[in-house]
Parts: structure tokens; C-alpha cells; sequence
């Protein structure tokens, strides 16, 4: 007699769910401790960003904003305010990744991550996910405070979306690099003090690059962090320095190569296992 072959029983889509989840818990476990760990610090992380981007408006809006005029119909206190929530959302991006790395690293915490089920994928994922949330928070909570008494038109809500996550993303990514790189708190703050804010204060914040001379202007388009606000700042007012395009593909690439070496020095264990 032919052999009956047991019926199988489906498996129910709630514990195909399950599944999903649990495989994804790993990461969220860490980005949950990412996100708790410099939302307890809320003072530094997100409440002096306010006040920082508060004093540029004030100096550079009332001082300069009746005498000059980069687009047609926009105030240069409002012209200015896309630029600030970047690279707000850019330096938050960096300092989240790179401090909780390189904290881990001196206290030797870096251990319970190591001995974890984590993956390099992972934590790759984890790590730069909170750095794009801090990121955008902060530069979220800006334009809320801006709109207090500044009228900003947002014209294409999806770039400002599009070109919000490359540059947190990449600056996360950047952010590891630095962290893995670094031995030291010195090293990351001459990191950032010395590359990352020259970087995006020279990166069109203030200013349009169509307003400096011919070398400035050059040395400017090199930037790729000039690419990240010009492409952001076109979300708000459907203007820019350079075509949409272009910013798109520069801050795609500076996001794509940084999470590449990120990610590569996180699975080589670069200065990790030692």
C-alpha cells in the first residue's frame, strides 16, 4: 500500500509575524538603547541645538535679513533656516554615532555589544537608524520653532524627506568610521571640530555659493555636504544653486560610501578586538 504522508499543519500568519519580529529584535533592542541613551541627556542632545540655532537666527537674521536678498519673495531669515535645520541634522547625526562608540570603546561596555548575537549588519543598521532619528528630531524641533514666527513654504515635503535621511545616514555612517578610528574623546572632538563643522559651516548655510568669488566657488562645489542643504533647502523653496539631480547623486554617493567603510571596519572588528 502507497505510504499516507502526515497532513502538515500551515503556519498561522501571526506566528509567521512573530518570526519577522524576532528576527528584527536584535536590532531594535539596540536602537532602542541608542535612542534611550541620548534622549536621557535630552539637555545636550536636543535642548542645546535650540538654543545654538535661536543665537544664529537672532545675529544673522536681524542684523542681515533687510539688507540682502537670495531668492526672489524669501527673506534671508527664512532663507537661512533650511540650512541650520541640516547641518543641526548633520553635527546630531555624527555626534550620536561617533560619541556612543567612542564612550563604549574607554568604558569597555563595547564588550556586551561584541558578546551579543549582534551582527556587523546589525549594528550597522541599529547605530545609524538612531543617528538619523536624532538627527531628524533635532532638526524637526527647529523648524517648529521657526514657524513661530517665521512664515517657510514647503513646497516639495518629499525632497526634504529624501535628502533629511541621506545626510543623516551618511553622517551616522561617517559618525562610526570616526568612533572606530578614534582612541580617545580628544581625537573625536578634533575630529569634529577641525573637518565636520568647517564642513558644513562652508557648505552654503548662510549663503548662496552663487555669490562668492570664482576659487570660493569652486572649492565649495566640492563640498558634499553643499550638495545635502542645496538639495534640502530646494524641498522649502523649489530654488537652488545646482540642479536637483546633482545634489541628489553626491549625497546618495557620500551616504552609499561612508555606510560601506562603516560597515566594512564594524565586520573586520577594526580597533574592536584587540
Amino acid at each position: 500500500m502507497p505510504e499516507v504522508l502526515p497532513h502538515l499543519p500551515s503556519v498561522p500568519e501571526n506566528r509567521v509575524s512573530a518570526g519577522i519580529q524576532g528576527s528584527l529584535a536584535p536590532t531594535w533592542t539596540l536602537f532602542y538603547k541608542e535612542t534611550l541613551r541620548f534622549s536621557k541627556v535630552w539637555l545636550q542632545t536636543i535642548a542645546a541645538p535650540l538654543i545654538t540655532t535661536i543665537l544664529y537666527l537672532v545675529v544673522f537674521g536681524h542684523a542681515l535679513g533687510s539688507h540682502i536678498t537670495v531668492y526672489p519673495g524669501v527673506s534671508y531669515t527664512a532663507f537661512i533656516v533650511p540650512g541650520l535645520m541640516m547641518m543641526s541634522v548633520l553635527q546630531n547625526a555624527f555626534a550620536n554615532s561617533s560619541s556612543s562608540l567612542i564612550q563604549s570603546k574607554v568604558t569597555g561596555n563595547i564588550v556586551f555589544v561584541l558578546l551579543s548575537p549582534l551582527t556587523p549588519s546589525e549594528i550597522f543598521t541599529a547605530m545609524v537608524a538612531a543617528s538619523v532619528f536624532r538627527g531628524i528630531l533635532v532638526g524637526l524641533a527647529i523648524f517648529v520653532l521657526a514657524l513661530l514666527y517665521l512664515h517657510i513654504p514647503i513646497i516639495h515635503p518629499f525632497w526634504i524627506l529624501v535628502f533629511a535621511i541621506l545626510g543623516a545616514s551618511g553622517m551616522g555612517s561617517l559618525g562610526l568610521i570616526a568612533g572606530l578610528w578614534a582612541e580617545k574623546f580628544d581625537q573625536i572632538a578634533g575630529f569634529q571640530n577641525f573637518i565636520i563643522m568647517p564642513l558644513t559651516f562652508l557648505a552654503g548655510v548662510f549663503y548662496s555659493v552663487q555669490s562668492l568669488p570664482g576659487i570660493w566657488q569652486r572649492i565649495s562645489l566640492v563640498n558634499p555636504f553643499f550638495y545635502i542643504i542645496d538639495g534640502f533647502r530646494y524641498g522649502f523653496f523649489a530654488d537652488s544653486d545646482v540642479s536637483i539631480w546633482v545634489s541628489l547623486g553626491v549625497s546618495l554617493a557620500f551616504a552609499l560610501i561612508t555606510g560601506f567603510f562603516a560597515w566594512r571596519l564594524l565586520d573586520r572588528g577594526y580597533k574592536l578586538r584587540q
